[in-house]
């Protein structure tokens, strides 16, 4: 049974385990969920989780605000995360983080998906941050918790396997940032906006962004850009290290995803199993001094010698043909 299934058969379950306190607000009216997905590695996967009849505050639960879509073809390997929360601009309320939280679990178990592609369906917008109005209906205790959630959502994204690219179309602000500094890569606009805009708020970055944007630009900068709450553009997010690519928008307001998956096309051909583990000893080397890391890079080059990839790519070279990589 997949983690989906699993999840609709115990509708309750997500929130608790992202440990929110629901306000008394949040009436449930009935728990009845369904979920669809098609199977087959070359037909597109909808991770979609609709429930009949919950209200949560003002909005419909059984709106998809976070679907998945599988590429075929050429592309079987690329999936894209569809964030598509249209009035509210995509920003992380209740349902939007329990959908996105389902989908990011079941793709860390998919050995079939090589390269994850986040993007926004919202015009001009990768995702707003916070719901301010969600939010302000909660004590004390329900914020610290939901932004519990919000941190550990990031955490799952991180860790993912295979590699992430967030395609930044438009305005990526607070949590929105945040989501964005989760994955591995990021293409930008030069008109999309970025910042971490809590301190403007009488908050701090809360779900990574004062660990993650260090890491990224440094941390004299990082600062900076915190204590400032200070936005900046595509081309100076560019310049600044805090994405990897930039263009210019083109009229259909997708240039960022068009780059992204330029990138994630670049990604596919590779030895699955080889980038994985290269993503496993950066990620894992970067929290440790160089002595440790060279271990931890010895014990992931040690788990791709045994592969099929490996002696295929070595054959390749010999026979002077372009690699068939099967990720085993």
């Amino acid at each position: 049974m997949t983690f989906l299934r699993k999840l609709a058969m115990r509708p309750c379950y997500l929130l608790r385990s992202m440990g929110v306190t629901m306000p008394d607000t949040v009436e449930v009216l009935a728990s009845t969920w369904k979920v669809e997905q098609f199977s087959g590695s070359n037909r597109p996967l909808k991770g979609h989780i609709h429930r009949q009849t919950h209200r949560l505050h003002t909005e419909k639960a059984n709106s998809t605000e976070v679907d998945l879509k599988r590429f075929d073809g050429n592309d079987t390997g690329i999936v894209e995360v569809l964030m598509s929360r249209q009035k509210a601009r995509n920003a992380l309320g209740h349902v939007f983080v329990s959908q996105m939280r389902a989908l990011v679990s079941s793709l860390s178990h998919d050995s079939a998906v090589r390269v994850v592609v986040f993007r926004s369906m919202v015009p001009g917008v990768f995702c707003a941050g916070a719901d301010l109005k969600e939010r302000a209906q909660m004590d004390n205790t329900q914020s610290d918790l939901f932004v519990h959630s919000l941190r550990s959502l990031m955490t799952e994204i991180a860790s993912l396997p295979m590699p992430t690219i967030a395609a930044v179309d438009g305005f990526a602000l607070g949590g929105g940032l945040e989501l964005a500094l989760a994955c591995d890569l990021r293409t930008a606009a030069y008109s999309a906006q970025m910042g971490l805009i809590e301190t403007t708020r009488g908050l701090l970055p809360g779900a990574g962004g004062s660990q993650r944007l260090p890491r990224a630009v440094g941390v004299a900068l990082a600062k900076e850009l915190i204590f400032t709450g200070k936005r900046v553009g595509g081309l100076r997010a560019q310049e600044l290290g805090l994405v990897n690519r930039a263009t210019e928008q083109n009229p259909a307001g997708d240039a960022a995803y068009r780059e992204a998956l330029s990138l994630a096309r670049e990604i596919l051909p590779q030895a699955p199993v080889a980038v994985r583990m290269a993503k496993e000893a950066m990620d894992r080397g970067m929290e440790v001094d160089v002595a440790t890391g060279m271990a931890i890079e010895r014990m992931c080059y040690a788990r791709v010698i045994p592969t099929r990839d490996r002696r295929e790519g070595m054959a390749a070279f010999i026979e002077k043909r372009p690699p068939r990589y099967t990720g085993e």
